[in-house]
């Protein structure tokens, strides 16, 4: 079997990271770290991604846009596959997703790193600055956002509120 011509994986590789996330649409899966690859088995596209969670209900939305934004392209039969390891970390969002969360009124996550997760019941992450104005004086109004992979915080400085990206 011989590889495909570099212009077709190059046509499916543009096709799938154009699609937005469901949740999030001002970014796209690439941008958002959920599209892991793209390759091509003969002339046929496999998409490969990981979901922020497991059991991640935009999954089924994610995988029906993959393959709209494929056919599109040309490749009517891509397969799209799931993997969860390894698992998805806030750090694959890239610095264009992190700019565009910012830009769109969400806080965006603090980078991780490689790091042992040290469970603690009474402390919890300092509150993140307000991604209007800018100030460290915000509050959480709730753990749970428009999505679950969002917190509500409130500025108190502004008094405009705001989503966060929880880091994982």
């Amino acid at each position: 079997m011989t590889g495909p011509e570099p212009t077709l994986t190059a046509r499916a590789r543009q096709a799938a990271e154009s699609v937005v996330d469901p949740e999030l649409p001002m970014l796209t899966l690439a941008d958002l770290g959920v599209l892991r690859s793209v390759e091509l088995d003969d002339d046929r596209a496999v998409v490969t991604i990981t979901p922020t969670y497991t059991g991640c209900p935009a999954l089924v939305t994610m995988k029906a846009d993959l393959r709209l934004a494929l056919a599109a392209a040309g490749f009517p039969d891509a397969e799209i596959r799931t993997t969860l390891s390894p698992a998805w970390t806030t750090d694959w969002i890239t610095e264009e997703g992190r700019r565009a969360l910012h830009e769109h009124g969400i806080a965006p996550p603090s980078p991780v790193g490689a790091r042992t997760v040290t469970l603690q019941l009474l402390d919890r992450p300092p509150d993140p600055a307000c991604p209007r104005c800018g100030s460290t004086d915000t509050r959480v109004v709730s753990r749970f956002g428009a999505s679950a992979c969002t917190s509500q915080h409130a500025c108190s400085s502004c008094a405009e509120p705001f989503d966060k990206v929880k880091e994982l």
